[in-house]
């Protein structure tokens, strides 16, 4: 293991991009609205979107970045990383916070029923995968070596 290896290339803030995902979704749905003839009432939607939408922010999001700052690891990818967190959410998924950046967009896709914001998620996923991930992915091997190929092989990256 290299201790000298520099912090992931990632040279942005990656929750730009489902905000991104999520204001280019308004706008087009303001210019041009999708409908698929999917009515739900008010009060349903917002509670099934906003519920969705939270428990992806806690239970993927915060629940990562507390077991980061517990252990003084920082959860920004163009910082170092000291070890491969591998506990809690990062069991099921290599990258929870980003699997909950696209899951909120699919809540609030539903609670405001704006479908170009659930039409656009994927494409803030491929974003997130190909700006964040892979060179995130690619520090991770270089700086970790087998053990976070081992790791890559036990869990998704996804899901």
């Amino acid at each position: 293991m290299d201790e000298h290896v520099d912090a992931a290339k990632v040279k942005f803030f990656p929750p730009g991009i489902p905000l991104i995902v999520i204001a280019v979704g308004i706008g087009l749905n303001s210019l041009c609205p999708l409908s698929f003839g999917i009515e739900i009432g008010v009060p349903a939607r917002y509670f099934i979107g906003g519920a969705f939408a939270i428990c992806a922010f806690v239970f993927l999001g915060v629940w990562a970045v507390v077991l980061f700052r517990k252990n003084g690891q920082n959860e920004n990818p163009w910082k170092t990383t000291p070890y491969i967190e591998s506990r809690g959410p990062f069991r099921v998924t290599r990258n929870p916070m980003y699997l909950q950046m696209v899951l909120v967009c699919i809540g609030v896709a539903f609670a405001t029923a704006n479908w170009w914001i659930l039409l656009l998620t994927p494409v803030g996923a491929w974003a997130l995968q190909e700006l964040a991930i892979k060179p995130e992915e690619k520090y991770l091997e270089d700086k970790f070596g087998d053990t976070f190929l081992e790791y890559k092989r036990k869990v998704r990256r996804w899901l």
